[in-house]
């Protein structure tokens, strides 16, 4: 008997390379549907297609539509999931009517109708998260997993595709159903706009915010406290109200500021405490409605990392820096540096958010963060101890000695770094050879974290537009005080200037506002003597002018991993 064809026609198929910090591609597939076999083609113009997968009915064990807030990145906007042999299928239809009828085509399959009905609720990762214990689950930004558990308000367990289960911070996730943001911390429900004002300026705490209930029945309006208030006509000038909107189109999208549009509340809310893009301030302390701010559970609790004073001595200074003091110690008969922060350079909330920091990442080629000590004045970071100092010093004493595999080494390490902060939405702002480490085994590792900032759409703009360095800054951050991971690139490819220049200080004889107008000339650093052609040529990709032609820190890695020398 032959099949009988059921449907056929064009749909998009979303797809991801096999490395996690591939972006996902949507393409244009024909698929033709018959009673054995779902088969998609590549159809090129005046070409004969070229298929692409088949996959027997026999074999798919669930259809299920896919409900979600989330914007749809593709023309049709009729997604579902196709799960078979152990694999996920991502399609989007042009309407209900098509996506309906694999479904129904499977319906006679006993296993597949038995999955369907123990199907669980999904939810959606708000943001990445690393785990930090054998019993928790990596989330990666933007994908879906199953709940399989709520029993804990903090942490809820899930399922990713893989079969993998484990716990993940509920406020890192939002369900696949709707604005659900009842259990969210910042959000109170019959607070009044004067009860706002009262709780936000009894803590008085830059960016402390609430969610609540504007006096229009279904809409919600955002205040936050602020020391710089933009008006003095308000009644209260330190809380300024944002009333969340929303578009007029078929689908709910929400925003405070128009440019920066959501499809739910959280993640609106979350995006804005990481970027203020548009506001007075951002987002940063979460009130609840009986007051006092939340703390965000991401990470280590303040126990977990905080060091006895009387464990520590201190030893003799090994380097100074803008909020600072390093000093060398030890604590628990290890060598540590003890990083010394002077009062009045950053505030007790401030050196707790850098320590916060510090904490969530851990990577080889990172220098690791052991706790803090802030039972003492002043407060201090307890860190590894990196034997042979930073790394522009190190450079200009080993002048002359230094062979090719080494240099290539040192810009190795700092890209795996990068590359790892890049992938977990980090930006550095301030990379330069003077803030990295070497260690007794000669790895270079990235320092001074006290400008990293986590952003969730790979670019922050500084409100205040803080001093930087302008020798290792992109245009884009003299101009607009623009950060991106891109603006991070060209800073590693002065990085890397100064590495084959053995310690060289970037443009040494040229004031900063001689190098701005040679940058704006287009004019770049010159190639140094003892870079080859191939080094030189990944510091020119890294100094394009527009941030889009500058590469990945992921392909920058991997252009630097096929470099060898003899």
């Amino acid at each position: 008997m032959f099949p009988r064809v059921i449907l056929n026609g064009t749909m998009i198929k979303k797809s991801q390379q096999k490395k996690i910090t591939s972006p996902c591609n949507y393409k244009e597939r024909f698929f033709v549907l018959d009673t054995q076999e779902l088969m998609y083609s590549e159809c090129r113009p005046g070409k004969k297609p070229v298929l692409k997968g088949c996959i027997r009915l026999c074999s798919i064990e669930c259809v299920e539509i896919v409900f979600t807030d989330l914007p749809i990145p593709c023309s049709f906007k009729y997604p579902f999931q196709v799960f078979h042999d152990n694999h996920f299928l991502y399609i989007f239809a042009p309407d209900n009517d098509c996506r309906l009828s694999l479904k129904k085509a499977t319906s006679w399959n006993p296993r597949c109708r038995e999955l369907h009905g123990a199907l669980q609720k999904t939810v959606i990762a708000l943001q990445n998260y690393t785990p930090l214990t054998n019993k928790e689950l990596a989330l990666q930004k933007d994908k879906v997993y199953t709940l399989v558990d709520t029993f804990h308000p903090d942490w809820w367990k899930v399922q990713d595709k893989m079969g993998n289960t484990g716990l993940v911070p509920s406020t890192h996730v939002i369900e696949n159903s709707g604005n659900n943001f009842e259990r969210f911390e910042w959000y109170s429900k019959n607070m009044t706009r004067e009860e706002a004002e009262d709780i936000l300026i009894k803590e008085a705490k830059e960016g402390a915010f609430m969610v609540r209930n504007s006096r229009q029945t279904g809409v919600y309006t955002v205040s936050v406290f602020t020391k710089a208030s933009s008006s003095n006509r308000e009644k209260n000038p330190g809380v300024k109200h944002y009333q969340i909107r929303q578009t007029k189109t078929g689908e709910p999208t929400f925003y405070l500021a128009e440019k920066y549009l959501f499809h739910s509340i959280p993640e609106l809310i979350h995006y804005h405490q990481h970027n203020a893009a548009g506001l007075i301030t951002r987002l940063r302390h979460p009130v609840t409605q009986a007051g006092g701010c939340s703390q965000a559970i991401a990470g280590p609790s303040q126990d977990e990392w905080e060091v006895d004073p009387e464990e520590l001595d201190f030893g003799q200074e090994v380097g100074r820096g803008q909020f600072g003091l390093v000093l060398q110690g030890r604590w628990r008969e290890k060598k540590v540096a003890l990083k010394i922060i002077k009062q009045e350079c950053m505030s007790n909330e401030e050196f707790k958010e850098e320590a916060r920091i510090m904490m969530r990442l851990c990577h080889s080629k990172l220098v690791q963060l052991y706790g803090v000590c802030t039972q003492r004045s002043p407060m201090c970071l307890v860190l590894e101890f990196m034997d042979n100092g930073c790394l522009s010093d190190y450079l200009r004493n080993k002048k002359g000695a230094l062979s090719q595999n080494a240099m290539l080494e040192m810009c190795l390490n700092v890209s795996e770094g990068m590359a790892y902060l890049e992938m977990s939405n980090f930006i550095h702002r301030d990379l330069a050879a003077r803030n990295c480490l070497v260690s007794k085994e000669y790895v270079v590792k990235l320092s001074d974290f006290g400008m990293t900032r986590y952003v969730l759409d790979d670019q922050y703009t500084s409100s205040l537009c803080s001093k930087f360095p302008v020798k290792w800054s992109a245009p884009e951050v003299i101009r607009y005080c623009k950060f991106s991971s891109k603006s991070d690139i060209w800073s590693f490819g002065v990085l890397m200037w100064e590495v084959y220049t053995e310690g060289r200080i970037p443009y040494e004889n040229r004031t900063n506002a001689e190098v701005v107008e040679s940058l704006n000339a287009g004019m770049r650093l010159l190639k140094p003597k003892l870079a080859p052609e191939s080094v030189s040529m990944l510091m020119e990709w890294c100094w394009k002018e527009k941030p889009v032609d500058r590469p990945s820190f992921a392909l920058l890695l991997h252009e630097l991993s096929s470099l060898s020398y003899l």
